[in-house]
């Protein structure tokens, strides 16, 4: 555990010198300083409400005892058998199959899942997939991955607007167009592989830890199987709008293929599943 901290940290810290490396190809060393700048106050700003920004990115809506009785009362047993805090529960109108977990800390998490997925899976089933969210916020992940979602696309956006306002050098000079074309193309793709390992070296101990929560590893096993199959077929249209949020998810929301299925943040379902099935 010590370990996965340690690596995720570092790999937070390469997102955020992302900022600094952008700036100065843009703008020289004023330019770093200010978007070392704008990384920190992102970062702060992230800690403190991007989970508000990332429900209301997906038309999320609450639910509770009254309007979702089966569902939240599902979340709130497996809350307890996990020890943690009851998380508030949401609900996404969208066909595609999945389900995500967010929050800065246990006491301030929520778990929010599609009516895809309520209408695709058992009962058994989804409580395999909320435990897996549920670990998340027992391993504190969701800080993680949402912060590091929001960071992404702020990576994305800062060198779009380096390139379309122009920088300067450390001597005050025009920076190389072509440069600046460089760092608007390679920037979010180095984003977007520093997600990709965080993301990757959190999905196989969430779905352990779901398994231990639930108690069943079949359960998660047979949810990814189903999740997997139909999610190709159907497409998520906020997911494709903002990427960054895609290793969120418990399964690649992502319809397109090629880049975005290379570049995949999230294990091969094949062998999570596998890793599920030798739990037993």
């Amino acid at each position: 555990m010590v370990g996965n901290w340690l690596k995720t940290s570092i790999l937070m810290a390469g997102i955020v010198a992302l900022f600094g490396v952008v700036g100065g190809a843009l703008g020289g060393q004023q330019g770093m300083l200010i978007a070392l700048v704008f990384g920190g106050a992102t970062n702060l700003w992230a800690y403190w409400f991007s989970d508000k920004a990332v429900l209301k990115m997906y038309n999320a809506r609450a639910v509770d005892e009254s309007s979702a009785p089966k569902f939240y009362n599902l979340v709130k047993d497996l809350a307890q058998r996990a020890g943690l805090p009851m998380p508030k529960v949401y609900i996404i109108d969208e066909a595609q199959p999945n389900a995500f977990a967010t929050g800065r800390n246990p006491e301030h998490a929520a778990v929010c899942a599609t009516t895809g997925i309520m209408k695709l899976l058992t009962e058994r089933e989804l409580r395999g997939v909320m435990g897996h969210e549920l670990a998340h916020v027992q391993h504190r992940d969701i800080l993680i991955s949402t912060i590091s979602a929001t960071v992404a696309g702020a990576i994305s956006a800062l060198a779009q607007f380096g390139m379309f306002f122009g920088g300067r050098d450390s001597e005050g000079h025009r920076a190389n167009p072509l440069l600046g074309l460089l760092v608007m193309f390679l920037a979010p793709l180095a984003a977007m592989l520093i997600q990709m390992a965080i993301s990757r070296t959190r999905e196989f101990g969430a779905d352990q830890g779901g398994a231990e929560i639930s108690g069943d590893p079949d359960a998660l096993a047979d949810a990814l199987k189903k999740i997997e199959q139909y999610a190709k077929g159907v497409p998520f249209p906020t997911a494709e709008e903002h990427p960054a949020t895609a290793q969120m998810m418990i399964v690649n929301p992502l319809f397109g293929g090629g880049l975005q299925r290379l570049f995949s943040t999230h294990p091969p379902t094949a062998e999570r599943i596998a890793r599920l099935r030798a739990m037993r």
